[in-house]
């Protein structure tokens, strides 16, 4: 295995920038110089992209920027010692110590456990000092040679690599049991979406708490290479659970039942104590939330988050996103089989599909021919998709207040909701019943005979008979008739109503970017796209295009101000960015302005609201109509009024990028010196990860 740092991959005292995009950036070009990155600017997205998702500044000025990438040739770390400190929205204040961890898609298990390891050292204080008082570049790569070579990592104890090494921590004045009393043990798993740094600093910090604290904890990190379960005996004799998790927990049902505290892995590093001490206070109370699961008296998995440290607004958005991200795909497939089926077959075929397949076939076509009979295949296949959208959305914020018990009285409730002509309120409405009711059916312990029962049969059934005999007998036909009102409001929608709207749904995409506002409005669409019609209810289909048009600004808007417009005023790399962002925009796919606002937030998203704003306004005055729900400009058949849309689209762009150029010339950047890196972590939660509103 080779190294993974060399001296001319060593900074000492110097000044790479004010933000951490300008390190990030610095120090993907050097990796890249020393020949192991392709591109400086690909690797350097990557990582500012991961930024964005959650600060990797970490507790004694130290920052882990990491990135999984495809310019990396092999896994590479390069080192900084800045001269002024910087931003990486860690807890206790900047950073003068940053490692910029970057590892090629397809890095081998060897190499992550080595990178894990280095992790790991970085929140212990003999290492970070070695690395403040070295003197030469040398020294630097002495000290991570020696810290990841495998008897160093073996001497130090580092316990928390895998299950079988989890560490039993020791008493510790003024937190010990007395003499001969049980010692309290806990178990735990760590993970975080790129399985490389954060996921074993937070092993490692939270098995210190546990032994500061005078608790046995073990812990499973879940990271990116070979994970090494838990033994169930320990799991087992464990009084509670901590997940510090920015994933799913694998395999779950292991801990069903068992007292849990959840957190951010973040939460881990930075407060690992905080969590320790909640973990043994749970231990002991016997109304703590618990890991949902196989076993009775589970509580759900998001459920379970929904402890102290996290409001119930907090846990009712995270339920109702999940519903949708789960209902999304049905929709995006259906909608678009939809429009290839009026694309092939015209518009009438929406009354005559189920007829044409039934009486015709492949052997015995229709008077029209092949292409008919294929445009009704295919209309009705997305017919059917749309048909699962409100039990999907149902079933799924079930499952995710209550986990897999919760999913079968969801969808029951869903399809009920529709078949009371509730819709897509009804949905929400029956997806929350379904999910408390499952949630509160498994929270009493029960007896062990009883067990494995609870979640294929009793809890199902009892949910099922709650959630949906509510809409049968008591909420559906209010909520239908509100279903109705809704929909007759936005059909008289006209002129400055439509205006409006069409202003305020072009503002809600562009303000965070993916975040929880462009996700409320582009659900809202979705959601009455099944309800559609180009005769009889054109405004759902109107929103989707005003929606669609408007989330394609930002990214278009940027390409055009940065390689055309105003090219010095961008740097090569926002220039190459830009390159990109023409297809990204044309397809719809919003990530191909996160670089751009990532970097400049405080201007790039102002701008873009702008565009969105005049793109929505636009096409909701002229009336287009989308029959899909993604896919841009490549969704073209899918679009009445096609021309308007573009010119919608095209007018957005325009203003935005103009808005930009005018903010970058007379809104000096220093201006928000002060606020412009917590603009940046504040976006985060929004641009990142936006491939699409259909993938987040």
């Amino acid at each position: 295995m080779s190294s993974l740092i060399s001296t001319d991959l060593v900074g000492l005292d110097e000044d790479l920038g004010g933000t951490s995009t300008d390190v990030i950036r610095a120090l993907a070009a050097r990796v890249a110089a020393s020949g192991r990155a392709g591109s400086a600017d690909s690797l350097a997205d990557d990582a500012i992209t991961r930024e964005a998702s959650v600060g990797t500044g970490v507790p004694g000025g130290i920052a882990i920027p990491h990135a999984r990438s495809a310019s990396v040739t092999e896994p590479t770390l390069a080192f900084s010692r800045l001269a002024r400190t910087v931003g990486f929205g860690a807890p206790d204040g900047d950073a003068d110590i940053v490692f910029m961890i970057a590892v090629p898609e397809g890095a081998d298990g060897d190499h992550m456990t080595v990178l894990s390891t280095l992790a790991r050292a970085l929140i212990r204080d003999d290492f970070t000092a070695a690395l403040r008082a070295a003197k030469t570049p040398a020294d630097i790569v002495t000290l991570v040679d020696d810290e990841v070579s495998g008897e160093v990592a073996e001497t130090r104890g580092a316990t928390a690599t895998s299950a079988a090494a989890a560490t039993s921590a020791s008493s510790s004045a003024g937190h010990a049991p007395g003499d001969g009393a049980r010692r309290p043990k806990l178990v735990g798993v760590t993970a975080c979406p790129t399985g490389i740094a954060h996921t074993f600093m937070a092993a490692d910090a939270l098995v210190a708490a546990a032994k500061r604290l005078g608790a046995d904890l073990q812990i499973e990190p879940q990271g990116s290479g070979k994970v090494t379960p838990l033994d169930p005996a320990v799991i087992a004799e464990a009084d509670a659970v901590i997940f510090a998790v920015d994933v799913d927990v694998r395999d779950q049902g292991r801990f069903a039942g068992k007292p849990v505290v959840r957190g951010p892995v973040k939460r881990g590093v930075d407060a690992p104590d905080a969590m320790v001490k909640e973990a043994l206070a749970a231990a002991k109370d016997p109304n703590a939330v618990r890991v949902g699961g196989t076993a009775a008296g589970a509580a759900g998995t998001a459920a379970g988050s929904t402890g102290e440290k996290q409001g119930f607004g907090s846990s009712l958005k995270r339920w109702l996103l999940t519903g949708v991200s789960y209902m999304i795909p049905f929709v995006a497939g259906g909608g678009l089989l939809l429009a290839l089926g009026f694309l092939l077959s015209g518009y009438e075929i929406a009354g005559n599909a189920a007829t044409v397949l039934t009486d015709y076939s492949l052997f015995n076509l229709p008077p029209e021919g092949l292409i008919y009979f294929l445009g009704a295949a295919a209309f009705q296949i997305g017919n059917l998709s749309m048909g699962f959208l409100v039990a999907a959305l149902a079933g799924y914020i079930a499952y995710a207040i209550a986990d897999r018990p919760g999913i079968a009285p969801g969808f029951v409730a869903g399809a009920v909701a529709v078949f009371m002509g509730a819709g897509f309120i009804g949905g929400l409405v029956g997806g929350l019943l379904a999910g408390f009711a499952a949630y509160w059916i498994g929270k009493p312990d029960v007896p062990r005979w009883l067990r494995g029962l609870m979640p294929v049969v009793i809890i199902p059934l009892l949910a099922s008979i709650f959630a949906s005999g509510l809409l049968v007998l008591v909420l559906g036909g209010p909520i239908a008739a509100l279903t109705v009102a809704l929909t007759d409001f936005l059909n008289g929608l006209s002129g400055t109503g439509a205006i409006v709207l069409g202003v305020i749904l072009g503002l809600m995409m562009c303000i965070d970017l993916g975040g929880p506002v462009n996700k409320v409005a582009y659900s809202f669409a979705v959601a009455g796209l099944s309800a559609g019609s180009l005769t009889d209810n054109p405004a759902p289909l109107m929103i989707m295009a005003a929606v669609m048009g408007a989330g394609m600004v930002p990214p278009l808007a940027m390409a055009l101000a940065s390689t055309v417009l105003y090219r010095k005023g961008f740097s090569q790399v926002e220039r190459s960015n830009g390159t990109a962002a023409w297809l990204l925009g044309a397809s719809f796919i919003s990530e191909g302005a996160i670089p751009f606002a990532a970097a400049d937030p405080l201007r790039v998203i102002p701008a873009s609201m702008v565009g969105g704003a005049v793109t929505g306004a636009i096409s909701m005055a002229a009336g287009v109509t989308s029959q899909a729900p993604h896919g841009g400009f490549f969704v073209f058949f899918a679009i009445t009024g096609l021309g308007m849309w573009v010119v919608a689209i095209l007018a957005g762009t325009v203003v935005s990028a103009l808005v930009l150029i005018l903010l970058k010339k007379f809104v000096r950047r220093g201006v928000a010196a002060g606020t412009e890196a917590s603009a940046e972590a504040g976006q985060a939660g929004s641009v990142v990860g936006q491939r699409s509103p259909v993938a987040a």
